[in-house]
């Protein structure tokens, strides 16, 4: 091979071996470095297609699929991927040419099942799609499946009788009844053409929801993508919340009988798993969040607080469908209502910043104006840390705190009231970003080294100048050793504004340097639990994971930092705490309390979107445990489920044969055995299935099952010598244990290699047959 060659082949190898850990965004860096060397290869294209689709970079890759197409026309699976995507993203029109191009394709290879599949799906897209019908019609016809047939030979009759072709209509209907004489339905739909009557329409197939419902969300998009002005704060936060219930919706599939609960449903559901919403609870779920939707992009706006209240109850609890209750309830007089729902919504990032606009607005209409002012201070503060680099986003929001604890205590109405107007003014309005950009140019430049003003510098006049005075003598006194003045300042600035939550966090530092850990401990929790009830879920996780790093068993601000991660979406940063945890117990020998630990980290991960490289790390730990306590049987099943998840996984393939063997579970432990050589066969490893074996036999030397398949396995890959060797060890085990029967069968083999001393062999044989 050239040196391009090369390249391109470890590359792709690379990429093959992450994506088989599941690293996505490592192997589509490797596919793009083989694309580099040679940009048209199909097969690196669908690899890195894949590997975006994995990693949900829906539309990068689109465009991939698309040039995988363009490069191998006649292929039906990259038009299968761009109908899928394109029907992902909500487009529909181009979802169902793709798929009708891939039915084509597919009946080219005269693959007819899977074209079928291919014109069902457009069915459910666009159920009056005419030539999808038509095609089902005649290819049902075809395999004999005259019920079928005659369903969709009526269906296409009444789509061309409603587009006023009469004798079509009953062109088809008498195919229909030729087919199917006896068919009631057919009769009727006779009846109803003799009688001038419209047929009924084909219904909709099962299916398809989800993408129907993304495709609505995707039509509201439209208008905001061709105006240069773009949307407001609250309708940006709409718009994420309408979608993700649509993806939702589109992640949710179910077998036929509906007993398969999807990730995306599970993760936002209440209780402790599938099992914890019946299958009822789950269609209620499903069909009234698609209701929901349908009806707020229609603008119906009663019937999707309904629908979506019904989908509440049934137990689905996300911030996006939280947000929109209360979004849709701020718009009539159930206010109280829409803040509880607002209220939720509030603390995961996504929804935050339309969130407290809404309760600004809410709190104004209710005249409670300090709690107006304080909610638009605190968009303001998340829109301006918006604005700024990622690196100042934390100190900007700090320096809102004094601000906000000096509008807390305003009694000027009208102060009150220009406070909000000016807020609303600057933030809901189109391209409000470059509003804000803008109107930070009017504040004065930081000097080097210090973080920017806060844009509520402008736009009110409170007296935080004291504090941030206070603030800078705390640090001077810190610097020069003295410590315990510095604590009484800072004691002594809480005097002006005492909820002004970083003065609070530096005391719990000053404890630190004076040795009161525990202080400082309890300093943190106070603060921490404050920024919660805020919504100010970053600063609250910063602190608790101070307080773990000073104080690694307190429990109850680790279960209070795993409960904000997962409610602000961080399922991952949540498995990690579990797992920090459970090797804290691991440490001092509580086992039974490391165990469980791990147990509720695998629910999370379980319950949660997460890649399931963390399954596969916190099974891992469990079945350690379960070794150290000689629970072997547990211990077989935690490895039969990294088995499942992990196939290539070298360890837990050899504890379940293992322990298999160790239990005198023969059966059980050839089954594993085989399946783990089939498995390394078809990925071509067969070497590796040797050293496997050579390894297990090492600690079971007297297993005959595993002599005869290492003596297999020497025969597959050539190594014939050595097979003889091991059959004629395992033979001779045999005659020794009074397996005649068993012997026979090994020098069987070994004649069937033809080995060079094969005469010695059939005269041992005799010798045993007659003996």
């Amino acid at each position: 091979m050239t040196g391009r060659e090369d390249v391109f082949q470890k590359t792709m190898n690379d990429g093959h071996s992450a994506a088989w850990d599941q690293m996505w965004d490592k192997a589509a860096v490797y596919y793009q470095m083989a694309l580099d060397e040679f940009p048209n290869q199909p097969k690196a294209l669908s690899s890195l297609g894949l590997a975006l689709l994995q990693l949900q970079r829906f539309d990068e890759s689109l465009q991939i699929y698309r040039r995988v197409l363009e490069i191998t026309p006649e292929d039906p699976i990259p038009a299968e991927k761009v109908a899928q995507l394109s029907e992902r993203l909500g487009s529909l029109q181009d979802a169902i040419g793709s798929t009708m191009r891939a039915a084509e394709l597919y009946l080219n290879q005269r693959d007819i099942d899977k074209a079928i599949e291919n014109w069902v799906r457009v069915t459910q897209l666009n159920s009056d799609h005419i030539q999808a019908h038509t095609r089902l019609a005649m290819a049902y016809e075809k395999m004999g499946r005259t019920g079928q047939a005659v369903s969709e030979y009526l269906a296409v009759a009444s789509l061309v009788q409603r587009s006023g072709h009469i004798d079509k209509a009953a062109e088809l209907v008498d195919k229909a009844l030729a087919l199917s004489p006896n068919s009631q339905e057919v009769k009727q739909a006779q009846a109803l053409l003799k009688s001038n009557q419209l047929l009924p329409k084909p219904p909709r197939s099962k299916g398809g929801t989800g993408a129907l419902r993304m495709a609505q969300v995707r039509q509201l998009e439209a208008p905001a993508q061709q105006a240069e002005s773009g949307l407001d704060p609250i309708a940006e936060t709409r718009q994420k919340a309408l979608t993700r219930l649509a993806e939702v919706l589109f992640e949710y599939s179910s077998d036929d009988d509906g007993t398969q609960v999807p990730r995306g449903i599970r993760a936002i559901v209440r209780g402790t798993g599938p099992l914890s919403l019946g299958q009822s609870e789950r269609s209620r779920v499903v069909l009234h969040l698609s209701q929901a939707i349908d009806a707020q992009t229609k603008n119906q706006e009663t019937q999707a607080v309904d629908d979506m209240e019904q989908a509440l109850e049934a137990g689905f609890n996300h911030p996006a469908l939280y947000f929109n209750l209360g979004l849709l309830r701020s718009k009539g007089d159930r206010l109280e209502s829409a803040l509880r729902h607002l209220q939720q919504a509030v603390k995961h990032k996504d929804y935050a910043l339309g969130a407290h606009l809404l309760m600004g607005e809410i709190q104004r209409k209710i005249r409670r104006l300090p709690d107006a002012a304080q909610e638009y201070l605190e968009s303001l503060k998340l829109a301006d840390s918006m604005v700024v680099t990622p690196d100042q986003s934390d100190g900007i929001r700090q320096l809102y705190e004094p601000l906000i604890e000096a509008q807390a205590n305003q009694k000027d109405e009208t102060a009150l009231n220009r406070l909000c107007d000016n807020i609303h003014d600057l933030l809901v309005r189109p391209n409000w970003r470059d509003n804000v950009l803008k109107a930070r140019e009017q504040l004065p430049a930081p000097s080097e080294g210090e973080l920017p003003f806060p844009l509520a510098e402008i736009l009110i006049k409170a007296e935080s100048s004291q504090v941030l005075e206070t603030i800078t003598r705390v640090h001077q006194l810190a610097r020069d050793g003295k410590v315990r003045a510095a604590t009484e300042e800072a004691f002594y600035g809480l005097k002006h504004t005492p909820t002004y939550l970083p003065l609070h966090t530096l005391i719990g530092d000053l404890l630190i340097q004076e040795g009161r850990t525990q202080d400082a401990v309890t300093k943190f929790m106070v603060v921490a639990n404050a920024y919660r009830a805020r919504g100010e879920a970053a600063q609250a996780t910063a602190l608790q994971r101070r307080i773990i790093q000073l104080a690694p068993m307190n429990m109850t601000t680790r279960s209070s930092l795993i409960e904000q991660l997962v409610a602000s979406g961080q399922v991952d940063a949540a498995i990690n705490e579990y797992l920090d945890l459970g090797e804290l117990y691991y440490r001092q020998a509580d086992l039974e309390m490391a165990r469980k630990t791990y147990t509720a980290a695998l629910h999370q991960a379980q319950q949660g979107n997460v890649d399931r490289v963390w399954n596969v790390k916190i099974l891992q730990r469990m079945a350690d445990i379960d070794m150290q306590r000689l629970d072997w049987r547990q211990a077989i099943r935690v490895f039969e489920q990294i088995r499942t998840l992990q196939p290539d996984d070298v360890e837990a393939r050899k504890y379940l044969v293992d322990l298999n063997l160790g239990l005198d579970q023969q059966s059980q432990a050839m089954t594993e055995l085989d399946s783990y050589l089939s498995y390394l066969e078809s990925h071509s490893r067969s070497m590796d299935g040797i050293a496997f074996l050579e390894d297990l036999l090492k600690d079971h030397a007297s297993q005959v099952g595993l002599q005869r398949a290492l003596a297999e396995q020497y025969r597959r890959v050539g190594r014939i010598d050595e097979a003889v060797a091991q059959l004629d060890a395992l033979g001779e085990a045999l005659l020794v244990a009074g397996n005649k029967e068993g012997a026979i069968e090994a020098i069987t083999l070994i004649l069937s290699m033809n080995p060079p001393n094969a005469d010695d062999y059939r005269k041992l044989l005799g010798k045993i047959q007659s003996g």
